[in-house]
């Protein structure tokens, strides 16, 4: 069986507020602790009977956990706060479906996933080819810098677009 549902303009605004709130209240939390939560997360998900849709999204979300990790990589101070900022999201137990609900209840983190990924897919692209190049510092630099210009471009272009923000960036 296959189901599909479209997210609302006022669905991401909720999306956006619950981030927002849950930057607020782990403002200065331990970037370990985060990290940490997160893995055990990613870990009660594959080892549950998850939905594959939900299963899939949490693969992803190991990346960015993945990027953080990876000493090779060494995401500057700003992307890092941002990489750790998102991640916070899930030290939340309160969400909007209890995950203790069988087949339903890591569906909402699911969707904060999407979103999440899809506002670092910069970060992530340049992550990704980072891990192909071997870890050579000098393509490391380079690419840093590219995610960094397509992410000022792309939120040049929103600005333009949309007088604020796209419709369905969270940051």
């Amino acid at each position: 069986m296959r189901i599909v549902f479209d997210l609302s303009d006022n669905d991401i605004r909720y999306f956006r507020k619950s981030l927002a709130e849950v930057k607020r209240s782990n403002k200065g939390a331990d970037e370990d602790k985060v990290i940490g939560a997160a893995n055990d997360l990613i870990e009660e998900v594959m080892e549950a009977d998850a939905p594959e849709f939900v299963r899939g999204q949490f693969t992803k979300l190991k990346r960015l956990v993945e990027m953080l990790e990876d000493e090779r990589w060494a995401l500057g101070q700003p992307e890092r706060t941002h990489v750790v900022n998102a991640l916070a999201y899930f030290l939340e137990p309160d969400d909007l479906i209890p995950d203790s609900i069988p087949g339903l209840g890591y569906l909402d983190d699911a969707i904060m996933v999407s979103l999440v990924l899809d506002g670092m897919k910069h970060e992530i692209e340049a992550y990704e080819r980072f891990c192909m190049t071997d870890g050579d510092s000098k393509k490391r630099k380079q690419l840093q810098e590219r995610m960094r210009t397509k992410k000022r471009s792309e939120r040049e272009r929103k600005r333009i677009v949309s007088g604020k923000r796209g419709p369905l960036g969270l940051w």
